[in-house]
């Protein structure tokens, strides 16, 4: 296997779930594990996250990750098996046949993506995600009484983007729920609008989509003012950390020409 992969003994530590590896085909997105692959095997294939089993953040996503599942299932593959030693913690789930989605302009998909965001604001919150209130944009925002505008109790993804949208023959799946919050329903589809304007639309354009989804028509339109404005502030800010990361400021760009467009304080 390629020195990029993880050691013979992890191999040997999912055995047990795998049996026999044939084929590892690493994902081209997904950098915040270790491993984020379809593992071709004898009990398989599963698409596998796993990472050292450190403290931290990036532990705790993966726990995060198989503890929402249950929740999730009618929009994201199903996790089948969790393994767990002191040196790894891998996640084992059902292969979402597909292609990532296209955000762009005229793209076909772009139904299929708006009745995903529709259904992942349907779902019930479980109880387990009452503990994980959404707060990474709240030192964005001017003041806690903007910040309480992103409050709510939707089960919200908040990693909308191309790559966690899998179009498939005869449905599509969101996948990657590494961080799961309860908030405002509205901020999955705001996110959506972002990337949407990154992927080229305008941002009437991309407001235009967002209309569709019933969680932003349900929503106040002085949140989405303070949201579009935190979320400019949030990417200027990691953009400025972050100068090699031209993705950054690409996002930064967008989130711009939304607050502009909103006509709410950059």
């Amino acid at each position: 296997m390629s020195s990029s992969l993880p050691p013979e003994e992890f191999w040997g530590f999912l055995r047990p779930y795998t049996g026999p590896v044939t084929d590892v085909e690493p994902a081209s997105r997904g950098f915040s594990s270790d491993l984020t692959a379809l593992v071709r095997c004898e009990k398989g294939p599963f698409f596998v996250k796993a990472m050292r089993n450190r403290p931290g953040g990036r532990r705790d996503s993966l726990v995060r990750e198989a503890l929402v599942n249950p929740a999730v299932m009618p929009v994201s593959p199903a996790l089948l098996w969790h393994a767990e030693n002191e040196d790894w913690i891998a996640l084992g789930f059902e292969v979402a046949e597909g292609r990532r989605a296209d955000f762009g302009p005229g793209s076909p998909d772009l139904p299929a993506v708006v009745d995903t965001l529709n259904r992942i604001s349907s779902l019930d919150l479980p109880e387990v995600a009452r503990d994980w209130p959404e707060a990474r944009w709240d030192r964005f925002a001017l003041d806690k009484a903007e910040a309480d505008l992103f409050r709510g109790d939707g089960l919200l993804h908040t990693d909308i983007n191309p790559s966690n949208l899998i179009i498939g023959q005869d449905d599509t799946w969101a996948v990657d729920w590494a961080w799961p919050t309860r908030g405002a329903a509205f901020i999955d589809v705001a996110c959506l609008v972002i990337q949407l304007i990154a992927a080229g639309h305008t941002a009437q354009g991309a407001e235009s989509w967002a209309a569709r989804c019933q969680a932003w028509g349900n929503a106040d339109p002085a949140a989405i003012d303070a949201f579009a404005a935190a979320t400019f502030r949030m990417y200027r800010s990691r953009a400025r950390r972050f100068p090699d990361a031209s993705w950054l400021e690409d996002m930064a760009g967008a989130a711009r020409a939304w607050a502009v467009h909103r006509g709410v304080g950059t």
